[in-house]
């Protein structure tokens, strides 16, 4: 790690790989020899259209996808997302369906709720939120128009480890926080929308990977900018789209290739996850993980330790120790730790061995 810096375990905005900010400064204020910062640069520029057309590929090779998935670059936020996906596609005839699985599927049945075309089809609110339903739970209406899914529940710290079987209801997910890191059978998936900011990219873009055939049904009705083949129709440039945004995003992508791709950054995302899994484990139960073991993520690790008043320590603590981010959000308290693709093993060993002296300490 370098003098000045700090590990990183914000959950997003969150950490980005150090090569890519390298890169970025590097060529920050004369973009391949435009003249101009990539900030500057038009959205019709041909330097720019290399660098959109390029992130899409590279996007659509490490999902394993063809020509039958679009890539759309979006503005709004996945709290956006909520809401144009039960408007461009549910009816009360074909509503959507929804899995509760912690506060962001919960705040997408919400806006399904709204405009009243969502249904439930499975939730684990009656126990916090400490698990994934499993596919035995899930009650999907077969005339729905689409099962949404959380992938990964930043919040509560619980992941998806397996594709859930829709019968043919097609299948929409939120992966913001697990995009891209690790291998996922993603044509098993209609729509897969993800909030750059917690693993591909700085905040102000929202990635949305679906098949044409689904965009191409947009309801007409909605004003331009609601509908999803707007962005479709016009390579997401109908209007000024947030340029930096998409390029932090295709330097990402690149970098992620660079690195062996989705099976390794699993093989890489296990071995740090299971560090700081240990270090709760292995702690005599000072350290309490929030989530079941089966449904742990390897994207957030939330757990809580014996007071309040040990936990403004430890978070205070750990910052000295040059550990940013640990605390866990103000709806649930405790402790977090977001362990993204750019988050080093060497932060996480940092962080395990923080928490077996802090247990020492204060036990």
């Amino acid at each position: 790690m370098e003098a000045n810096r700090v590990y990183n375990f914000n959950p997003g905005p969150a950490a980005l790989p150090l090569e890519v900010l390298k890169e970025a400064q590097a060529e920050f204020l004369n973009f391949r020899e435009s003249g101009m910062s990539i900030l500057e640069i038009s959205h019709r520029a041909k330097q720019y259209d290399a660098v959109h057309a390029q992130a899409k590929a590279d996007i659509k090779e490490l999902m394993g996808l063809g020509e039958d998935y679009e890539v759309l670059f979006i503005q709004g936020g996945a709290s956006q997302q909520f809401a144009m996906i039960p408007m461009n596609f549910a009816s009360k005839e074909h509503p959507g369906n929804y899995v509760l699985s912690g506060s962001f599927a919960s705040k997408a049945y919400k806006e399904a709720q709204i405009l009243g075309v969502g249904e439930v089809a499975a939730s684990s609110k009656e126990v916090d939120f400490r698990h994934i339903p499993t596919q035995d739970e899930l009650k999907i209406n077969p005339e729905a128009a689409y099962l949404h899914l959380c992938y990964n529940n930043t919040i509560y710290g619980t992941e998806y480890h397996y594709v859930p079987d829709t019968k043919g209801v097609p299948l929409f997910a939120d992966m913001s926080s697990d995009m891209l890191s690790r291998p996922v059978d993603f044509k098993k998936f209609d729509f897969i929308y993800a909030g750059v900011q917690k693993n591909l990219g700085p905040a102000g873009v929202v990635l949305v990977v679906a098949k044409k055939s689904l965009i191409e049904k947009s309801r007409e009705t909605l004003p331009t900018m609601f509908r999803y083949d707007t962005f479709l129709n016009k390579d997401s440039l109908y209007n000024t789209p947030p340029v930096f945004c998409i390029y932090m995003v295709g330097k990402v992508a690149a970098w992620i290739k660079a690195q062996g791709g989705l099976s390794a950054m699993e093989e890489r995302n296990r071995k740090k996850a299971k560090v700081v899994y240990d270090a709760i484990d292995n702690s005599d139960g000072f350290y309490r993980g929030h989530a079941d073991k089966d449904s742990r993520s390897l994207m957030n690790v939330t757990f809580r330790l014996p007071s309040e008043e040990l936990e403004k320590k430890f978070v205070a603590e750990a910052l000295e120790n040059k550990l940013s981010g640990v605390k866990g959000h103000r709806s649930v308290g405790g402790m977090r730790a977001s362990i993204y693709n750019a988050m080093p093993y060497e932060g996480c060993e940092a962080l395990a061995d923080f928490m077996e002296k802090f247990r020492k300490a204060n036990a």
